[in-house]
């Protein structure tokens, strides 16, 4: 067995079951990255243990905390592909939509997905985005503008964050917010899930409070 099968068996535990082709079409990802990350920076992780944890089991456990069903995803700022990668892969009945501006981050994305018929790629800015969808979804970005620009479409988001952040997000009152989900693999990281507040003021005025 390799090292990222035993890794991500042994952290992954129950929060979702994978076939053999789910947890291969995962390793071939993580084969890529690892390979790619030796000439650009993809990830500031080396230790295979943490970036199994942080990118692979982290990103997979957002994927089961969303609601059941065919849902359209946008993972806002994806980098390497993290959390939409691991989402589309566990939730083969959604499709997902990287979103992401680095231009050598966006040829990897297409590089690593080209087996997956349910990821699309936009090498775009968030602002520039039109379309619709049920969930917005990332890690990594900045928050307080991230929030602002979420709203234009859609009504639902799902963050992967630290603890602290996650108390200041919550202060937040354009969204109602589902109860924290914490992470179990220490370093005080959660999933926090929320939906627009009926009656939220103008895109504007966020945006204003925002910056």
């Amino acid at each position: 067995m390799s090292e990222f099968r035993i890794l991500l068996k042994r952290h992954l535990g129950s929060i979702c079951t994978l076939s053999d082709r789910q947890v291969r079409m995962l390793e071939h990802h993580y084969e890529l990255l690892r390979r790619w990350n030796s000439r650009m920076n993809l990830t500031s992780l080396q230790q295979p243990e943490q970036i199994v944890i942080r990118h692979y089991c982290e990103s997979l456990a957002l994927g089961a905390a969303l609601p059941k069903g065919s849902l359209r995803i946008a993972d806002l700022g994806s980098g390497a592909g993290f959390p939409g990668f691991p989402i589309a892969v566990l939730r083969p009945d959604c499709s997902i939509t990287l979103v992401e501006s680095n231009g050598k981050k966006a040829v990897f994305l297409r590089e690593s997905t080209r087996q997956q018929r349910n990821i699309a790629i936009a090498e775009q800015r968030i602002s520039t985005i039109e379309n619709h969808f049920d969930w917005v979804v990332s890690r990594g970005v900045r928050w307080k503008s991230f929030l602002g620009v979420a709203l234009r479409f859609s009504d639902h988001v799902a963050l992967l964050v630290g603890q602290r952040d996650s108390e200041e997000l919550q202060l937040r009152t354009e969204f109602t917010w589902s109860p924290l989900v914490v992470l179990p693999w220490g370093e005080k990281r959660v999933i926090l899930m929320g939906k627009v507040s009926r009656g939220t003021s103008s895109l504007t005025s966020l945006e204003s409070r925002s910056t």
